[in-house]
């Protein structure tokens, strides 16, 4: 697989692999014969399931050459400061961590959390905090390999636009950018329309993380209804009357010459929707650049 181009795969399981399978073990396989590279495992009710079948997922994906990821909690809440839910926080992510070591992958995705009364400053400073200690806690259980991707957020009342998740990942390069374009898109009120409007989020993240931090950075894609608070709810790349449009991404991605990890989430049709990106992005004049 070449590390100088994107990947693309699915966040979870759509709906036409969870009709013909039970389990979660099976995905990766079925990821490769659709010509998938990636696979995200979502853990964010929690990380429910054992270690036995976390490796049996790992195993399969490397057989199948699947790279993967897994989504921690979304109830993790980075931007609090109070002693318990800091504690609640970090064991979360260890256990998202642990999953995904099973798996045998080495990203986790993870989001900042709201203001909660909080000052902007505030929830940023709190948020910044709680990764630090967080990649001290795993150092200390022997995880520290495993990198923690900070996702941009859909709602407006979050912390989580591109500069601050840029910001919150430029002291560590064990932190890697999550850009949610559909989130940046819901919480903007529809601000990524043509290819410049993408060029803009990467100049943002190279201005505060360089190129080669940039490139490599975790991507997650879907269009996604939003209202004046942010996002609202997901949908498929064919219902084209939400936003973004996934080609001037791709357009600007294969420009920069960029390989991020491109994650779709779109509703019930994620791994269809992903092949279609990829077949997309195969089919632009500049790829042979990149594949260079």
């Amino acid at each position: 697989m070449n590390a100088n181009r994107p990947l693309f795969g699915p966040a979870g399981n759509c709906d036409a692999f969870t009709k013909a399978h039970k389990s979660s073990v099976f995905a990766p396989g079925w990821l490769k014969n659709m010509g998938l590279d990636c696979y995200e495992y979502q853990c964010g009710r929690g990380v429910n399931l054992g270690e036995e079948t976390a490796r049996r997922i790992g195993a399969a994906a490397a057989e199948a050459g699947i790279v993967m990821s897994l989504h921690g909690p979304y109830f993790i809440n980075l931007s609090s400061a109070e002693p318990d839910r800091v504690e609640k926080n970090l064991q979360y992510i260890v256990d998202a961590c642990r999953a995904a070591r099973w798996m045998g992958g080495d990203r986790v995705i993870v989001h900042c959390g709201g203001l909660s009364g909080l000052t902007r400053e505030e929830a940023f400073a709190n948020t910044g905090a709680g990764l630090r200690l967080a990649l001290e806690r795993l150092e200390a259980e022997g995880l520290a390999d495993i990198a923690l991707c900070v996702e941009t957020m859909g709602k407006v009342s979050t912390i989580g636009t591109v500069l601050e998740v840029a910001r919150l990942c430029a002291p560590d390069g064990r932190l890697v950018p999550c850009i949610d374009f559909g989130h940046v898109n819901s919480r903007e009120q529809g601000s990524l329309k043509a290819v410049e409007d993408f060029h803009g989020i990467i100049d943002i993240l190279e201005g505060e993380l360089g190129r080669d931090r940039t490139r490599r950075m975790h991507a997650h894609f879907s269009r996604i209804e939003y209202s004046k608070g942010g996002e609202v709810r997901h949908w498929t790349l064919a219902d084209a009357q939400f936003g973004p449009d996934y080609r001037p991404m791709l357009e600007a991605v294969a420009a920069r010459g960029l390989s991020p990890r491109i994650i779709c989430e779109s509703a019930g049709t994620q791994a269809e929707d992903a092949r279609l990106m990829k077949d997309y992005f195969e089919g632009l004049p500049s790829l042979a650049a990149i594949v260079e």
